[in-house]
């Protein structure tokens, strides 16, 4: 009977025990599927969920799975798993994308979410090094992604939303149109973290940034003006700050945000990190001594390369009066219609006087400006985007950090005067991959700030030749050229016609020409160097632009070379000449002399043809070889021509001899010893230092003035013009005293403008009905100790509160008042939405008929005056 049992259960235990087998190896073959999947650098799995799932396969299905111990029950025995996953997934992850980064799960996810795959090269640069804890001086070419760098780091430090301490991030802004856009940034990037974020900008009314900071924000966008405002007003301590980042930090501190920025430095504490952002940076970190840095690490990308491949450059020599013309030829012809073009300016007056001189003619545009209001500049700003019009006229202050999708063409319409004022411009297009074309607009007396930009760049200017044709010329990049005047007189006919029907428009033209002019005595000067190159220049010889070569007719061309040769004409004959038949002794000793002297004039022109179009810094060499080859040529042709020379003078060492000598001495150093006076990256950093035109230690030895006493009768009146007359004393006054006044003293110990303090926190308190009982507990809770509760509202409103930014406690409990009214509140909202006024009109009907059939009205019709008021 057991033997049998046995027989019949032999076949049946080895069928499960295959089934078994099967089972196992489907098993294995999945585990295996899955590891390969989370081994690819672009999905968002980590390796931690498939040593979960093996994990789970060992303890079978009846046991719980081991869970990570959460925030709130973490211990100091138990070691930090975010640090384990982060260790995992450095160790494992070779492929440098974001895993490798060791990133926590929610910041992950938000980058999934966004749509990024790969790092750029100054992210997978800058993040594991702000991750761990060091100040970063970083810079990048625009539209490399320098906001997620310092985004990023900034959520893995934080982690998740606490309500229990202010503030702990800080991000500070130049513009008010770049803190919006980081904002937008970081509540898209940090969807999963769940951080709160403030915003602080100047413009927007101070009651609703009192109430956003009292609602203990983990991030803080703010510009420097308004923060500084707040902070004073409310008298914020900032202590609880621990990240602090300087976006577009040459601009914040060339601004003149000096005292603004001490104040809150000054109001930080002592160990916080701080990172600073920007796409034109010195390698002197000495400027930059200011921002508190700690041993700060260095990361500068595209130093060489500092414009885009993908970006195209054009630039046309225009006179300053034509270049509305231009400008509106180049927005109707070139720039193709369904496109979005961005017009930079130098002052508001220009972009006021173009918006309504291009809307005249049809051209749908706006403008922005930092004057303009806040709430204008958002929906100005918001239009553009949005794709309501194809023209944003802009100054300098969307320059930077501005990254509008979809953007196609920058047009310089007043050229700018530093060389890194051009990299922001022109890197609002041709940002993350995407190609775009900047065309700028050159004055003749805008010409040394273009020698001085290709500098900078470090390439060299390209100018159109005269004979140019138009085919294979399109993609030439970089060229300086002219624009047909047929192109200028047809659109200025049409623009002037339209400023003699407005009156409007003239009165705009006549306050941007006044604008221009003062414009041009505030700009800094260009470079003695490039005036001098400028003026070397031939640009009465400059040829037609590529751009508009390629765009017109065989016959328009032909048109346009004639009268280019009839202007460019210059006479063969000489003096001699004129008037004179080719019989004449006088033509043909001439004729003679040219035939003599052929190859001498022929590499004379071809040297000026070559210095007109070729880069401009081998021009004077070449002026310098000329001379000496000429001497030479003279002196063979003196000993042709006569058959004996007596008492040739020896030559005396003037100035040219000096020169050549210096020339022979100069080529024979050895080029690998020989220390030039300048390092060869000196007009890269001078264009990118953020006081100017000097570097670190010329600015300091310019400030270093040593004041003597005048011995002139000017000099010594000056010290008593420096007196001011003072209404209340009756006497007089010094400036210096006078500006003390106007300043108070902070809880830093710095003077700042008394504009800061005028009690606009305490009036919104009276307002919102907010006391100061709890910055009182906090007082007393202080002396006390931390170990005892205080207070007078009772538990739950003792010390154990923490302390928000504004150094007050602030209970998570509603008072019975707060209760009372959110419940009337919500029962007015509810009687509202059942169509409640229509019930209670009904019934007021009702009760006033009930009235009038009653003993008091009688049925009577109603009465007149007093009585139907009392009724």
């Amino acid at each position: 009977m057991a033997a049998g049992t046995r027989a019949a259960a032999g076949p049946r235990s080895r069928a499960a025990m295959a089934q078994w087998r099967k089972k196992k190896g489907l098993r294995k073959r999945r585990g295996a599927a899955s590891q390969t999947r989370s081994s690819d650098s672009e999905d968002g799995e980590f390796e931690i969920q498939a040593e979960d799932d093996a994990r789970a396969r060992k303890l079978g299905p009846g046991r719980p799975l081991p869970t990570f111990p959460t925030s709130e029950c973490t211990s100091d025995v138990e070691p930090d798993t975010r640090e384990m996953v982060r260790a995992q997934n450095k160790k494992k992850k070779k492929s440098g994308g974001f895993q490798s980064m060791g990133l926590s799960y929610p910041v992950f996810k938000g980058i999934m979410k966004k749509g990024y795959k790969v790092p750029t090269p100054i992210q997978r640069k800058t993040i594991p090094v702000i991750v761990d804890g060091k100040d970063v001086v970083a810079m990048a070419r625009t539209g490399s992604g320098k906001t997620a760098c310092f985004l990023l780091p900034m959520f893995e430090r934080l982690k998740t939303r606490s309500a229990q301490s202010g503030a702990r991030a800080l991000i500070l802004s130049p513009t008010r149109e770049l803190a919006l856009q980081t904002m937008k940034f970081t509540t898209e990037l940090g969807k999963f973290t769940g951080l709160k974020t403030a915003l602080i900008l100047g413009g927007d009314k101070m009651e609703d940034q009192f109430a956003a900071l009292h609602e203990n924000p983990d991030v803080i966008i703010a510009t420097p003006g308004r923060l500084v405002h707040v902070v004073v007003e409310m008298n914020l301590k900032l202590q609880s700050v621990e990240y602090v980042v300087f976006d577009e930090a040459d601009r914040l501190f060339e601004m003149g945000f000096a005292e603004q920025l001490q104040e809150i430095i000054a109001r930080l504490p002592g160990g916080h990190q701080t990172v600073l952002f920007s796409a034109t940076l010195p390698k002197l970190l000495v400027e930059f001594a200011r921002a508190g840095l700690t041993e700060p690490v260095l990361i500068r990308l595209d130093v060489d390369a500092k414009l885009n491949e993908q970006l195209k450059t054009s630039f046309f020599l225009v006179r300053e009066d034509t270049k509305a013309a231009v400008l509106l030829y180049l927005l109707r012809n070139v720039v193709r219609p369904q496109d979005q073009t961005v017009v930079f300016v130098a002052t508001k007056h220009h972009a006021e006087y173009l918006t309504e001189l291009l809307t005249t003619q049809r051209v749908s545009c706006t403008h922005i400006y930092s004057a303009l209001d806040q709430t204008a500049r958002k929906i100005n700003l918001a239009r553009f985007a949005h794709g309501k019009c194809s023209a944003l006229i802009v100054t300098d202050l969307a320059a930077r950090g501005l990254d509008i999708p979809l953007l196609d063409n920058v047009i310089n319409y007043s050229f700018p005067a530093k060389g890194k004022l051009f990299l922001h411009r022109v890197g609002r297009v041709a940002r993350a991959g995407r190609s775009g074309t900047a065309y700028s607009l050159v004055a003749p007396d805008e010409v040394p700030y273009l020698l001085d930009l290709h500098l900078f760049l470090g390439r060299a200017l390209t100018l159109a030749r005269p004979q140019e044709e138009p085919s294979g010329s399109v993609g030439v990049d970089g060229v300086l050229g002219r624009v047909p005047q047929s192109v200028v007189d047809e659109e200025d006919s049409g623009l002037q016609s339209t400023l003699e029907q407005s009156l409007e428009l003239r009165g705009l033209g006549r306050v941007a020409n006044n604008a221009q002019q003062q414009y041009v005595r505030s700009r800094p000067a260009p470079s003695p160097a490039s005036i001098k190159r400028a003026k070397e220049l031939d640009l009465a010889g400059l040829g037609l632009h590529p751009l508009f070569s390629s765009r017109f007719e065989e016959d328009e061309l032909q048109r346009l070379r004639l009268v280019a040769n009839i202007r460019n004409y210059r006479s063969r004959a000489t003096i001699f000449e004129i008037n004179a038949s080719s019989r004449d002794l006088s033509s043909q000793v001439m004729r003679a002399k040219r035939q003599k002297d052929h190859k001498a004039i022929t590499r004379f022109q071809q040297g000026r043809q070559e210095g007109l179009v070729g880069p401009a810094p081998s021009r004077p060499a070449l002026q310098e070889e000329q001379p000496e080859e000429e001497e030479e040529e003279e002196g063979e042709n003196v000993e042709d021509v006569f058959t004996e020379v007596l008492g040739r003078k020896r030559q005396q060492p003037g100035p040219n001899r000096r020169a050549k000598r210096r020339r022979e001495e100069a080529q024979q150093r050895d080029q690998e010893f020989y220390v030039p006076y300048r390092p060869k990256d000196f007009d890269s950093e001078r264009g990118l230092s953020v006081g100017g035109d000097g570097g670190t230690f010329e600015q300091q030895v310019a400030g270093a003035v040593l004041d003597l006493m005048g011995d002139e009768g000017q000099n010594l009146t000056r010290g008593r013009q420096q007196l001011k007359w003072d209404r209340k004393k009756k006497r007089f006054v010094g400036q210096s005293g006078q500006e003390d006044k106007k300043k108070i003293k902070t809880e830093s110990g710095r003077y700042i403008s008394s504009s800061y303090k005028r009690d606009l926190y305490q009036k919104w308190k009276q307002k919102q009905k907010i006391d100061d009982r709890d910055s009182e507990e906090e007082g007393a809770s202080d002396r006390r100790g931390p170990g005892r509760r205080g207070g007078k509202r009772g538990r739950g409103h003792g010390a154990s509160q923490p302390p928000t930014p504004a150094g007050r406690v602030r209970s998570e409990l509603k008072t019975k008042q707060q209760i009372l009214k959110q419940r009337r509140r919500t029962q007015k909202l509810r009687f509202l939405q059942r169509g409640g006024l229509k019930q209670l009109s009904a019934r007021n009907r009702r009760r006033v008929q009930e009235l009038r059939q009653g003993a008091f009205g009688r049925g009577a019709p109603s009465k007149k005056g007093k009585m139907r008021k009392r009724m």
